[in-house]
């Protein structure tokens, strides 16, 4: 903004607003023109919810999909499976090569930068998914504002939809860019995406019992991370927070190598259909069942029970939302 000014002078000034307030700076040059820069602040308290709020909220978003019933449960359980099936699809192009050039590292930085776009899709639009379902609806119980009956019917029936949805994007991308023009023959991505079924899979059979066991443990470490970036994204008052909320955790968890079951749904089903030595049922025992497991510990014990129990004394004092 530039005023024709006579007054040589440098001025400043603050402008309170309720939600924000803006710092005005001008500054007069010598050929008498005023350079206006201004400076939009948000306050601290319209960016973002207090950590105590913050499970508040969880227990009511718990209660609201406790709630739905089967069609709406099934719907969008769907959707949810579907987009994180997107994130990996991308994933596994994106990271198509890049060892051989920048290493395993620069690979997994790559991969987990681009998974997240799922898990932004699904909070921002409001789809249900098994793992975030796995703290939300304990939380709600815990609180008071919803049953176990209605976990153990939404965690059923979302973990169904889920899987549908992640088959579905899985045959797309089998039909489709992991094919060339749907025959036998595969593309460099179809490649990939069956080494990756293979690595998810063969290497915990070849080990046995500690081979679960660390599938396991992955499962947990995995959704301790996805439940973070939802209590993050919950923080949040604002679209920019909320999204990167979210696509911190998600990386860190990608990046690492954790293990997440509605993702598997895509990822070795994939791979499957398009010739992994990796049969249905090595698919279920040594992948499926143990990471579920473990993302079940780590949503509903160390961040539903956990976050829980840190903030129950000021639950208890919150009016009722």
């Amino acid at each position: 903004m530039i005023n024709k000014m006579g007054d040589k002078k440098i001025s400043e000034r603050i402008l309170d607003s309720a939600n924000k307030f803006v710092l005005r700076v001008s500054a007069l040059y010598p050929d008498g023109y005023e350079f206006l820069f201004l400076f939009y602040f948000i306050k601290e308290e319209q960016m973002a919810y207090k950590p105590v709020e913050v499970v508040d909220l969880a227990g009511n978003a718990g209660m609201y999909k406790g709630n739905l019933g089967i069609p709406n449960w099934l719907i969008r359980s769907f959707m949810a499976g579907l987009f994180i099936a997107v994130g990996a699809a991308l994933c596994t192009v994106c990271g198509t090569g890049v060892d051989k050039t920048l290493g395993p590292g620069f690979k997994s930085l790559i991969a987990g930068s681009v998974f997240p776009v799922g898990l932004i899709a699904i909070v921002l639009t409001g789809m249900s998914l098994f793992t975030g379902d796995t703290m939300l609806i304990p939380m709600a119980v815990f609180q008071k504002k919803s049953t176990w009956s209605k976990v153990w019917n939404a965690w059923f029936w979302v973990y169904i939809g889920n899987f549908i949805g992640s088959l579905f994007w899985a045959y797309l991308m089998v039909i489709g860019p992991f094919s060339k023009g749907g025959g036998p023959e595969l593309t460099v991505f179809g490649q990939n995406a069956i080494a990756i079924a293979e690595a998810k899979t063969l290497p915990y059979i070849a080990v046995g019992s500690i081979g679960m066991w660390s599938a396991f443990m992955k499962g947990i470490a995995c959704n301790l991370l996805v439940n973070v970036a939802i209590l993050l994204a919950l923080s949040s008052k604002n679209m920019i927070g909320k999204f990167f909320g979210i696509w911190f955790p998600i990386m860190a968890f990608v990046a690492t190598g954790f293990e997440h079951s509605v993702a598997n749904m895509y990822f070795i089903p994939t791979g499957i259909m398009l010739g992994a030595n990796v049969s249905w049922a090595q698919f279920v025992q040594w992948n499926l069942i143990p990471v579920t497991l473990g993302n079940i510990v780590g949503g509903f014990i160390f961040i539903g029970a956990v976050y829980f129990y840190s903030f129950k004394k000021e639950l208890s004092t919150m009016s009722p939302t």
